[in-house]
């Protein structure tokens, strides 16, 4: 089976505190800077690039890969925010958080998605890539060795945790203690004897904390 890269976009163009999901934010100035240290932790092997359609995702996969097969899956996209897209997450109504925070995993944001919603479309999605990993290029189904022609996945902290939970059996709920993925990060998914086995390849400390969810959230012990 060929090996399989995950790789959390860089820094989005978005002020701290703010909810974002599916908005389509832009890359900052780091930008550059940010895709070289990513690029030394790859194999330069890739052949199959699988990506969110959103630009701070499809830019670094162009960028990264320029010669590869670029594949935009809209399943990768991060969760759909809805209501709260681009609104300050400390501003949002105490009554439609609350509840959230207390049941991310299966309430819903208002007009949007659950952490479950996310989780189902990005299985389907990651099903689809794993079958792709298992045939060489323009050969047969590889065999344990079979490492020729890597594939690549540039997609969301989100979409990412949701693939490693389902691997490793993780809770959903634990998935954010469990996986804490940077801007940038790189993992690798290998078939092993024991099945797929992920390895963190890179995983820059930010210069500050990220703030993805109101401030209150951070301290909640499931996280």
């Amino acid at each position: 089976m060929r090996d399989i890269y995950l790789i959390r976009h860089t820094t989005p163009d978005v002020a701290k505190g703010i909810c974002y999901g599916q908005t389509d934010l832009g890359v900052t100035s780091s930008f550059e800077e940010e895709t070289e240290v990513i690029r030394g932790c790859l194999p330069t092997t890739v052949s199959t690039v699988y990506s969110s359609p959103l630009q701070r995702c499809s830019l670094l996969a162009e960028r990264l890969f320029p010669g590869g097969q670029l594949l935009l899956r809209e399943h990768l996209m991060e969760i759909d925010c809805g209501q709260w897209e681009m609104k300050a997450w400390d501003q949002l109504p105490k009554e439609e958080v609350d509840p959230w925070m207390a049941d991310f995993v299966n309430i819903r944001i208002p007009g949007g998605e659950s952490y479950l919603d996310l989780h189902g479309r990005v299985g389907r999605c990651w099903e689809e890539i794993v079958a792709a990993a298992r045939v060489l290029p323009g050969g047969p189904e590889a065999g344990a060795g079979g490492r020729s022609g890597a594939i690549a996945v540039v997609a969301h902290g989100g979409v990412i945790r949701s693939i490693l939970a389902g691997m490793t059996g993780t809770p959903l709920i634990d998935s954010f203690k469990a996986f804490s993925l940077h801007y940038g990060c790189v993992i690798r998914v290998r078939r092993e004897e024991d099945g797929l086995v992920h390895t963190i390849l890179s995983n820059p400390a930010p210069a500050e904390k990220e703030q993805h969810k109101p401030s209150s959230f951070y301290t909640r012990s499931s996280l």
